[in-house]
């Protein structure tokens, strides 16, 4: 026996809909405006980015062959 359909939950539960300006507002986020908007300090050295670059490609090759 099945309950009607108004009386089952729907899942996934419906969100409120808004549009992308009043998310982006909410979420407190700004434009990008220039490319130094997204420089981040992640290495500490070129040496330990380049150490990273070459496991990376070498990770990436490993499962071609």
């Amino acid at each position: 026996m099945s309950a009607p359909e108004a009386d089952r939950p729907l899942y996934p539960p419906l969100r409120p809909q808004i549009s992308v300006e009043e998310l982006l507002a909410a979420k407190g986020t700004q434009p990008i405006l220039s490319i130094d908007d997204l420089v981040a300090d992640t290495f500490d050295s070129v040496e330990e980015l380049d150490e990273f670059l070459a496991f990376t490609y070498a990770e990436r090759r490993r499962d071609v062959a």
